[in-house]
């Protein structure tokens, strides 16, 4: 698929000044994306096909800290994962221009502050936020299950609480709101990288749920993907 090649110095400028400090990109995200960038948007082509020992290769990284640039850069919205196989990735790269985080900061540095009162902060967007970066953050999450493991429903504790991602980081599952659980320890070690549907029937077939519970649970699965189920940040 080809698409018409940007202005290279702008882009870099771009990832440089507004990308790599915006998402806070480490030096191996930088170069992952920097090398991805260059070999599709910057060659005229909006996909681009990889495999990550040979994205390490070229870069002279392992593949461990390649795999995990490669999951950051899609939970950032800089990567679209288009398909995943172990033969190699087809992902589209984004501009940094193209990407909501870096939209939303210059949205939110324009002088259309004033519109809201000097001094007044605009609201948080919470589809951009990490929800594991801060303690508030992260409580927020139990606070919305208030106190309950979202999975067999028992009430935690702080000492048995944990935050679970539904959508396993293996699988690029990105740490929002819509994908992040409170959920008890037992609960977070037993589900690993199951499909979350998939462990509330096992929870059933042990009778842990019932079948009422087990129907609640999979409803609650929709609408936190659905952005239904958003934490309070008061």
């Amino acid at each position: 698929m080809k698409n018409k090649k940007p202005n290279a110095e702008l882009v870099w400028k771009q990832l440089e000044d507004q990308l790599a400090p915006r998402l806070r990109l480490s030096a191996i995200d930088r170069t992952v994306y920097s090398h991805l960038l260059r070999h599709s948007r910057l060659e005229g082509k909006l996909r681009h096909r990889f495999s990550i020992m040979g994205l390490g290769r070229n870069i002279r990284l392992s593949t461990g800290p390649v795999r995990d640039a490669v999951r950051r850069l899609v939970a950032h919205g800089a990567l679209r994962m288009v398909q995943r196989s172990k033969a190699g990735h087809v992902v589209e790269v984004r501009l940094p221009n193209e990407i909501r985080a870096v939209r939303q900061n210059r949205i939110e540095t324009r002088p259309a502050a004033k519109q809201e009162g000097a001094g007044v902060r605009p609201p948080a967007n919470l589809e951009e936020l990490d929800f594991l970066r801060t303690k508030p953050l992260r409580k927020s999450i139990h606070a919305r299950e208030r106190s309950q493991c979202f999975y067999c429903m028992r009430q935690t504790t702080h000492a048995v609480q944990c935050l679970d991602h539904v959508v396993p980081q293996a699988r690029f599952g990105r740490n929002s709101y819509r994908n992040l659980v409170s959920s008890c320890m037992d609960c977070n070690a037993q589900k690993g990288e199951k499909p979350a549907g998939d462990f509330l029937r096992r929870l059933y077939r042990e009778r842990r749920l019932t079948a009422a519970e087990l129907a609640a649970r999979l409803r609650a699965l929709d609408s936190l993907a659905s952005g239904k189920l958003r934490p309070s940040l008061a």
